[in-house]
C-alpha cells in the first residue's frame, strides 16, 4: 500500500532507547506509541508519532491511516531485527562450514597415512573436535537449514567413530614408545636369527643397483661386524696406484655422494679384493704379497704381514686381471685370504688368518686353477668360486673347509652390467656386494640351514 506523502510529512517520528519493553504516554500530551520491539543487542526500540496541531485527530480516514502506518512500522522493525539475527546466524554457519572443510581435509590425511600417525596427531584432531562442539547448539538455536545442520552433526559423529577406531587399532603410543617397541622387536628377531646355523648356498637373486660411479674397476663395502646403527660405507675406486678411501656415514649418503671423511693410506693398494672388518681395512700392499691392516679410527697401520709363497702383481689373478692375485674376505667364521702359489701349481689356496696379527691359522690347498676363477667369496667356511667375470657367469665350484672336500655346483646369477671386478659376502647383511662395470650393486643370497633348538646339545 502506498501512503500519500502529504500525509507522512506532517508526522514526527522519534526513536526512544530504554530498558523497558514498552512505554506509555498519556493522550493529553498529544503523543501516541505505535510500536515497540528489541534490536539485536536487546535494547528497546519505541516509535512515537505526534500529529500537527491543525490535523483533526477525530477524522476517520486519518485514524485508519495511523493504524496502517502502525502495522507497517511494526513489520519493518521486526524485519530489521530478523535481518540482524540472520546475518549473525549466517556468520556462524560460514564459520562452521570452513571448519568442517578443514576437518574433512585432516581426516583424508588420517585415512591416507593411518598406519604412520602417532598419538600427538590424534590429540590435535580431538582438540579441533572439542572446538567445534560448542557451535552445534548455536546452530540449532539459529538454524536456517535444519537438514544441513543435521548432516553436519552426522558427519561429526561418523568421523569421531573413525578416529576412535584408528586410535584403538594403533594404540595410544607416542613416538618414543613406538621406537622402543621396534628396538625390542629387532632384538628378538636377531636372537631368532642367531639360532640359524651356517647354511649352504642355494640361490643368488638380484642385483639391486645402489649407485653408478667410478671406473670399471673398484671396491665398496660395509663392516659386517658393525652394529645395526652403524651403516658406514667405504669406497675405493680403481684397482691400482691409489691410496684414497672415501667414507660415507650411511647408505643414503653414499647414494647422494655426501662424503663424511677421506683417508689417505700410507701405502697404495693392489687389486679390488679389500675388506673392512671390525673398524679396520685389510688390503694387499702394492707390488707385494703383504697384507696391511689399517685402523680408520686411529689413522695408522696396526699390522702388516707377507703371505708366504703367495703370487702377486698379476702372477695368479682372477680371469679379469687387475692385480687380483690376493683376495681378503670375511664370513661368519672369521677372516680369510684366497690366493695361489707355485707350490700348489697355481691352484687356489685358502688360509684363515688372525684379525689382529694377520698370522695364518690354517691353510687348505684346492685343485681349482686361480686363473680360471672369475671371483670368489666365503660363506660359513665354504669358498664359492665363479667360472667367469663376464655375462653368463655362475657359481661353479665350492670347497668346504669343515670337511676339506669340494663339489661342482651350478648356481647362476645375473651379471647385469657384463663385467664383475669385485664380489664379497657380508655376513651381517646376508648379501653379496659387487662392483659391476662402474655400478655398485647388491645380490641377495638364499641359504639352506637347520634351525637349532634349545634341546640340541
Amino acid at each position: 500500500m502506498r501512503v500519500p506523502s502529504s500525509v507522512l510529512y506532517p508526522l514526527l517520528t522519534l526513536t526512544i532507547f530504554g530498558l523497558c519493553p514498552s512505554m506509555t504516554i498519556g493522550p493529553k500530551e498529544g503523543w501516541q506509541v505505535y510500536s515497540s520491539a528489541q534490536d539485536a543487542d536487546g535494547r528497546c526500540i519505541c516509535t512515537v508519532v505526534a500529529p500537527e496541531q491543525n490535523l483533526c485527530s477525530r477524522d476517520a480516514k486519518s485514524k485508519q491511516l495511523r493504524q496502517l502506518l502502525e502495522k507497517v512500522q511494526n513489520m519493518s522493525q521486526s524485519i530489521e531485527v530478523l535481518n540482524l539475527r540472520t546475518q549473525r546466524d549466517f556468520q556462524y554457519v560460514m564459520k562452521m562450514e570452513n571448519q568442517m572443510k578443514g576437518l574433512r581435509t585432516k581426516f583424508r590425511q588420517v585415512e591416507d597415512e593411518r598406519k604412520s600417525m602417532i598419538s600427538k596427531n590424534y590429540q590435535e584432531l580431538k582438540d579441533k573436535m572439542d572446538e567445534l562442539k560448542p557451535l552445534i547448539p548455536v546452530l540449532e538455536q539459529y538454524k536456517m537449514d535444519a537438514a544441513l545442520i543435521s548432516q553436519f552433526k552426522e558427519e561429526i559423529r561418523n568421523l569421531s567413530v573413525v578416529l576412535t577406531g584408528i586410535q584403538e587399532e594403533l594404540g595410544a603410543y607416542d613416538y618414543d614408545e613406538l621406537y622402543q617397541r621396534v628396538l625390542r622387536l629387532d632384538t628378538r628377531l636377531r636372537s631368532c636369527m642367531g639360532k640359524l646355523t651356517c647354511g649352504k648356498l642355494m640361490k643368488i637373486t638380484g642385483p639391486v643397483t645402489i649407485k653408478t660411479s667410478g671406473t670399471r674397476f673398484g671396491a665398496w663395502m660395509t663392516d659386517p661386524l658393525a652394529s645395526t646403527r652403524n651403516n658406514r660405507v667405504w669406497y675405493m675406486d680403481s684397482y691400482t696406484n691409489s691410496k684414497i678411501v672415501r667414507e660415507y656415514k650411511t647408505m643414503e649418503d653414499f647414494v647422494a655422494g655426501v662424503v663424511s671423511r677421506t683417508y689417505s693410506l700410507p701405502y697404495k693398494w693392489e687389486g679390488t679384493n679389500h675388506i673392512v672388518y671390525n673398524g679396520s681395512l685389510y688390503y694387499n700392499k702394492y707390488q707385494s704379497n703383504i697384507i696391511v691392516k689399517y685402523s680408520f679410527d686411529l689413522g695408522i697401520v696396526l699390522a702388516q704381514r707377507a703371505l708366504e709363497f703367495a703370487g702377486f702383481h698379476n702372477m695368479y689373478p682372477y680371469t679379469w686381471g687387475g692385480y687380483s692375485d690376493i683376495d681378503v674376505m670375511a664370513d661368519e667364521m672369521g677372516l680369510w685370504v684366497v690366493y695361489a702359489t707355485n707350490q700348489n701349481a697355481g691352484n687356489v689356496v685358502i688360509s684363515q688368518i688372525d684379525p689382529d696379527t694377520l698370522q695364518v691359522l690354517n691353510t687348505w690347498n684346492t685343485e681349482y686353477s686361480k686363473r680360471n676363477a672369475g671371483e670368489s667369496f666365503m660363506i660359513c667356511g665354504t669358498l664359492y668360486i665363479t667360472n667367469s667375470h663376464l655375462s653368463g657367469a655362475k657359481v661353479y665350484y665350492a670347497y668346504s673347509t669343515k670337511t676339506s672336500t669340494y663339489e661342482y655346483i651350478d648356481i647362476p646369477f645375473h651379471n647385469q652390467y657384463f663385467h664383475i671386478s669385485m664380489l664379497d659376502y657380508n655376513a651381517r647383511d646376508r648379501a653379496l656386494y659387487a662392483w659391476n662395470n662402474g655400478h655398485q650393486v647388491i645380490f641377495n643370497v638364499t641359504l639352506f640351514h637347520v634351525i637349532k633348538t634349545d634341546d640340541d646339545s
